[in-house]
């Protein structure tokens, strides 16, 4: 038989047989190996561990704890989910069942809904689906093949999905036990590879996300490779909830949403009020050092604006409809974008101008379908901490950078140890349709933007395309502090919009050149980014961003009037204060102000009152002693000040 070669990571080369697959190479490098093999990628295609391999190879085994084994696993336990669903309810329409983030769901159309109980019965028959170990087979399928099984399943959902499917793409499907169903792959090889794994919840979704699909029903589950790292991942969910910014929102009175306000148009309560003035402040000292200039502009504008943009054709869907005024098209505004275009065209430019930073705290509006709002993370009023920066190419990497660097100030103040930034780049094939038609716009622009990461020593990762409509990005990923991820920052090159605005500055020769954009948005928006504080923090946050500093805790009504004193002097020094004037034990009031979050508190006794100091109490950390009031004022206000992280048990 033919000898073929294949290459392993590691370029040590090896002979096997033509048709040997990735577990038998797996199996010839260690047992233990080829039992934690779920998949391979060869010559950079991710496949089945079973297909035979009938050429030369550069070979990568993905074992179900790598990141890509994980994933294949997550899916292939979504299908071990479906299969047990239909033992029960063989009547129900299977749709899709992806993996995403560290869990997989499959969305079926079926009478009623899904109950607690009925979890129990299915997570119960996938243990006894994975112990009989079946084989996973793939069987590769023309379309007239596909429509037969499915149609003959009376699966219509999978029969509208290869009806979408273009001609030449080729069509599969996978088979386990009795269980069939369309997919691309790969799988793991055996049901047996899925063992640690928890169905977690179910909600309605709308088949493919369009709320004038039919409702169906979703289950969400995950899956890992070992019982410990399932419970690790199972407490972490159990901690997320604790933190659920929509949870300790409500119970610390930052934010409300009201039905006949609307959905996705969230109400900023006063404490919320207190940290949104907060995030400005630091923003406005940030963008101050840094040289912007601070700019406002309207909500509403005429949809020729837009049209010159871009939006209106590319971005329409995200835009709420035209208003009529006047007997024109007027639209809330998506974004800033075009307005400061406009502030920019407002005055003459040289070279001397620029490079030019403008920064605004706007509200914009897009229409995000109700399917998909979540709390302060997804919501249709949003006020952003929105930027543009106008430069030659000569500033561009410097400035680019720069905000870069803005981004790192801005983890260090938060406490942000885990990023990454992704350099999100075009499509080729969506020129024209996702993006503007500038190829070689775009890869100029692209390898410029690259350069100046790799030059100013920023650690980032390629994401093929996920680019803005006019140029490449980074997106800014960033971990709260128990590990969750949130996409929060972007820092976008605009090489088009500029030449379309007619926007122009005199360079140094006296020659009318056209500037490029930088979009920034550090803070991403307000509403994100308190969403994102609250679980970062789990509410418990810095002095200087708490909506209340300090409690003072009289103990009794005898020292209620040194209280009240010392409340005028925190309010003279600049903190935010409350005091607790009820008549009740010392130890209800402490219990409430722990309730609360507020990370200090100033006890009063009788002691204190005659002494003109305070007790303090800081949560996590505990009493601090009895303290002058000069001592208390300088050593907050530095804290404040300095903005410093919050104390921990661990401190």
């Amino acid at each position: 038989m033919k000898q073929i070669t294949i290459t392993l990571p590691d370029n040590s080369t090896h002979q096997f047989d033509k048709g040997v697959t990735a577990m038998q190479v797996a199996n010839s490098i260690g047992e233990r190996l080829a039992m934690a093999t779920v998949a391979a990628t060869v010559n950079d295609e991710l496949i089945d561990a079973t297909r035979p391999i009938e050429e030369d190879a550069n070979l990568i085994i993905h074992t179900s704890d790598s990141k890509i084994g994980h994933e294949v696993l997550l899916h292939s336990a979504a299908h071990l989910m479906a299969q047990a669903v239909k033992k029960f309810w063989p009547k129900c329409q299977m749709t899709i069942g992806p993996a995403i983030e560290n869990r997989f769901y499959y969305d079926f159309d079926i009478e009623g809904t899904f109950s607690d109980d009925d979890l129990i019965k299915i997570e119960d028959e996938m243990h006894n689906i994975s112990k009989e170990n079946y084989e996973v087979f793939r069987q590769n399928l023309t379309r007239k093949e596909a429509l037969k099984i499915f149609t003959d399943l009376n699966e219509n959902y999978k029969v509208e999905i290869i009806n979408d499917i273009e001609d030449k793409e080729q069509l599969s499907a996978y088979t386990q036990g009795d269980f069939i169903d369309l997919c691309r792959g790969p799988h793991v090889p055996f049901t047996g590879n899925i063992k640690y794994f928890k169905l977690l919840t179910t909600s309605g979704a709308y088949w493919r996300g369009d709320e004038n699909n039919k409702m169906l029903q979703r289950i969400y589950g995950t899956a890992f490779s070992s019982k410990s790292k399932l419970k690790d991942y199972l407490n972490f969910i159990e901690e997320a909830k604790k933190r659920d910014h929509r949870k300790i929102g409500k119970e610390l009175e930052i934010f409300t949403f009201d039905d006949e306000v609307g959905p996705g148009l969230p109400l900023w309560l006063p404490n919320g009020g207190v940290i949104l003035n907060e995030l400005e402040s630091l923003a406005k000292e940030t963008e101050d050092r840094h040289g912007y200039y601070h700019v406002r502009t309207p909500h509403l504008t005429k949809g020729d604006l837009y049209k010159k943009s871009g939006h209106l054709e590319l971005y329409k869907d995200a835009m709420y409809p035209a208003m009529d005024v006047d007997g024109m098209d007027y639209y809330v505004k998506p974004m800033n974008c075009p307005h400061h275009h406009k502030i920019y065209d407002a005055t003459p430019k040289s070279y001397r101008d620029l490079p030019y930073r403008i920064s605004e705290y706007g509200t914009c509006y897009r229409y995000e379908k109700s399917g998909q709002l979540f709390g302060l993370m997804r919501v249709r009023s949003m006020q952003m901490n929105d930027a543009h920066i106008y430069c030659s190419k000569e500033d561009f990497s410097a400035e680019f950078l720069d905000v870069c660097n803005m981004y790192l100030e801005y983890f260090d103040i938060f406490g942000i140890d885990k990023y990454e930034m992704r350099l999100s780049l075009h499509d080729p094939k969506g020129l024209g349709k996702k993006y503007i038609n500038e190829p070689k716009l775009w890869v100029e622009t692209e390898e410029i933007v690259r350069n100046t990461l790799t030059d100013g020593k920023i650690n980032f990762t390629e994401i093929p395309g996920e680019a803005a409509f006019y140029g490449p990005k980074v997106d800014v990923q960033v971990w709260s502090a128990i590990g969750k991820e949130f996409t929060l920052a972007t820092n976008q090159v605009d090489f088009a919009i500029p030449k379309r605005f007619g926007l122009t500055y005199t360079d140094q020769d006296g020659k009318e050149s056209t500037p490029l954009c930088i979009h920034r948005a550090p803070l991403s928006t307000h509403e994100r980014f308190v969403g994102f504080l609250i679980e970062h923090y789990g509410g418990d946050f810095p002095v200087w961003l708490s909506p209340v500093q300090i409690a003072i805790l009289p103990v009794s009504e005898k020292t209620n009037h040194y209280a009240y004193d010392i409340e005028k002097q925190f309010k003279k020094a600049g903190f935010r204060v409350t005091v607790d004037d009820r008549p009740d034990k010392i130890g209800s009031k402490i219990r409430n102000a722990e309730l609360s979050k507020i990370p200090i508190m100033a006890i009063i006794g009788e002691k204190e009152a005659q002494n003109k100091t305070l007790s303090i109490r800081r949560r996590f950390v505990g009493d601090q002693g009895e303290l002058s009031i000069d001592k208390i004022i300088n050593d907050i206000s530095l804290e404040i000040k300095q903005r410093s992280q919050p104390y921990r048990k661990s401190e």
